[in-house]
């Protein structure tokens, strides 16, 4: 696994992922960042245990990494209730999705991450269990088909999305509830970095916990990842205390920049600038020129760059801004377009 897998894929391996389960908080009193959330939130779950019932089912959207995990896991712990946790992929039948709506207790909460990605048929299903809570079961084929209606105890589905689009109307009418998590600013990383050190029992200066954030790309699963990078690096070769030093040179080590920008980011920069002469450069071969799929430059370095104001989607293709060819130190051609709307393909 390469420094750019280990640091910012989302896939966790056994140790990061027991980690990140230690550091999740249990309230929304704890949770840092995404106050306009967590208030709206609150609102919502204080209202269902006034009246003593379920709350509204709950839609999460944004990009990974901002807590929406969490979040689900929140919303059980405050109403006391069972979490059941699956997704959209493992999901392919709608008789998959029966079995699991069928063993569903009174109150429990049930979580559909990457709801956009559950087959056709099971969002037909889950449409009539969250509104009416039964499921119709269909037994035998063709003329002598019979549905057996199946009621359900009343429960909450909490959908968690990073591609709210992809949702059919029907299925995001349905939820009473929708929060949008944003990237988080500044101050919320370095109290969720400086948090996650209490709870791993890192001795951490402020000036390193502000470092470690403001290369955290605005998202929490990766400053908790960080961090635990630079502790290693501070255990070995160190004595334990993670400095602002020990930050910088164990970063340095991983390829992290004072931006966040990593070896793949950098990557796609440098090969848009030097090879393309800053574009604009098709996607498909702006990955090839990186060695990576489309898919991963597209999802995992594209956004971030974007939202930096260093590259542009446009109808004919990928091209760097000023502001890209400045991080990387070299002079931008006179033709280069400066940031502006862009047409996102």
């Amino acid at each position: 696994m390469d420094e750019h897998e280990d640091l910012m894929n989302p896939d966790l391996g056994p140790e990061d992922s027991a980690a990140e389960q230690a550091l999740r908080p249990r309230r929304l009193a704890d949770f840092a960042g995404q106050q306009r959330v967590s208030d709206q939130l609150g609102l919502v779950l204080d209202a269902a245990r006034h009246r003593g019932a379920v709350p509204d089912h709950v839609l999460l959207s944004g990009p990974p990494g901002l807590g929406k995990t969490t979040l689900a896991m929140i919303i059980a712990q405050e109403m006391g209730a069972p979490l059941r946790m699956t997704s959209g992929p493992a999901i392919q039948h709608a008789g998959d999705l029966a079995a699991i709506l069928s063993g569903l207790v009174e109150g429990e909460v049930f979580f559909l991450d990457e709801i956009h990605r559950m087959a056709r048929p099971a969002e037909e299903m889950l449409y009539l269990a969250m509104e009416d809570f039964r499921v119709d079961v269909v037994i035998g084929k063709g003329p002598g088909a019979t549905a057996i209606p199946i009621d359900l105890p009343r429960f909450t589905v909490v959908g968690a999305t990073t591609r709210a689009g992809l949702l059919p109307s029907p299925l995001r009418d349905r939820f009473g509830f929708t929060a949008n998590l944003d990237f988080y600013d500044q101050d919320a990383l370095e109290q969720i970095v400086t948090r996650s050190a209490q709870l791993l029992d890192i001795t951490l200066e402020p000036r390193a916990a502000a470092q470690v954030a403001g290369r955290s790309r605005g998202t929490p699963r990766i400053a908790n990842r960080l961090l635990r990078r630079v502790r290693d690096f501070a255990q070995v070769r160190g004595d334990g205390v993670v400095t602002l030093d020990v930050v910088e040179k164990a970063l340095d080590l991983y390829e992290v920049d004072k931006l966040g920008l990593d070896r793949l980011d950098r990557g796609v920069l440098e090969s848009l600038c030097l090879k393309f002469g800053g574009g604009p450069v098709g996607l498909s071969t702006l990955a090839i020129s990186v060695g990576e799929e489309p898919e991963t430059v597209e999802e995992v370095a594209e956004p971030f760059l974007v939202r930096l104001g260093f590259l542009m989607r446009t109808p004919r293709g990928r091209v760097a801004t000023p502001a890209a060819w400045g991080h990387l130190g070299l002079t931008p051609p006179p033709s280069t377009p400066a940031p502006g709307p862009a047409l996102f393909d």
